[in-house]
């Protein structure tokens, strides 16, 4: 990962961390925690700001509108995007694997069946390809 995504990464995690523990002090507020959940408050206005400071640094990132729509709206992993990529290239890569070694038989058997029917024909094939190599 690079380091602009690092920072981004890291302020996030920090300002999750910090609405964490605002959520646990307001749930239990009591007069005396006034002052630590007005540090937090601060604290996170600080981290919304830091992010948007790092926001011209992450401007050109990519992200495939399926991540979202197939995804983060249905609340799925955003990770799952990549795994599910990667799946359906290697089951793409296996079926053109097996289109070529199909091409391949049909190849050696349609010459095989050449020879037998054409073999005077085939012969000066043969000799035709080998002077054009």
């Amino acid at each position: 990962m690079s380091a602009p995504l690092e920072n981004l990464e890291t302020q996030l995690e920090m300002f999750i961390e910090n609405v964490r523990q605002i959520r646990i002090i307001v749930s239990d507020f009591q007069p005396q925690g006034q002052n630590v959940l007005n540090q937090k408050i601060n604290s996170l206005v600080t981290g919304l700001q830091e992010i948007d400071k790092l926001r011209s640094q992450v401007q050109d990132v990519y992200v495939p509108f399926e991540v979202f729509f197939d995804y983060i709206d249905q609340d799925k992993n955003p990770q799952l995007y990549t795994k599910d990529c990667v799946e359906k290239a290697l089951a793409k890569n296996e079926e053109v694997k097996g289109k070529i070694e199909g091409l391949k038989k049909f190849k050696t058997n349609l010459l095989l069946e050449l020879y037998k029917t054409f073999p005077n024909e085939m012969n000066n094939y043969r000799a035709y390809r080998k002077d054009s190599m």
